[in-house]
């Protein structure tokens, strides 16, 4: 079952969904546009697509995050690791998106979809992560995604 939205933003079928917005965190200018445009064609809301940890902090406070999308190399200092803690000390659930999924950080993500990786792959792996915070069965698990935890759950 697909646990995604529709382009105009609806749930599809009787599913209901955890994740309705996302931040995108990138430090590759390409990517990050491919996604947004993308994640929003597919009927996501990006609250924002930043590349360094301190606007990632901004969005997050901001509020209405469901979801965090996390390449690992940031601009500055500080890594897409550190956003994650920030995130998971918040409840927010993060996704990693990056070359080498970090070991040490399994406990701070739901999982780490390996670049590159395909669209429809980064759209299955935000459907699998929306199944994981509602307690669902999910689907597929795409290529190139570790699932690193089965126990969080969405923001009350």
């Amino acid at each position: 079952m697909f646990f995604g939205r529709d382009r105009v933003g609806r749930g599809l079928g009787a599913a209901r969904t955890a994740i309705h917005s996302i931040l995108v965190v990138e430090d590759e200018p390409l990517v990050a546009f491919d996604n947004e445009h993308f994640l929003e064609q597919a009927g996501y809301a990006v609250v924002a697509t930043v590349d360094a940890y301190d606007q990632a902090i901004a969005a997050i406070d901001a509020g209405g995050v469901d979801l965090v999308i996390a390449d690992i190399g940031l601009h500055g200092p500080k890594t897409g690791v550190d956003v994650a803690l920030y995130a998971h000390g918040r409840t927010v659930p993060v996704l990693f998106v990056t070359g080498a999924c970090p070991a040490d950080a399994r406990h701070l993500a739901v999982g780490c979809l390996a670049k590159p990786y395909s669209q429809r792959d980064l759209l299955a792996a935000i459907g699998v992560v929306d199944a994981v915070l509602l307690g669902v069965q999910h689907g597929r698990v795409p290529a190139g995604m570790q699932l690193f935890r089965g126990d969080q759950r969405p923001n009350s």
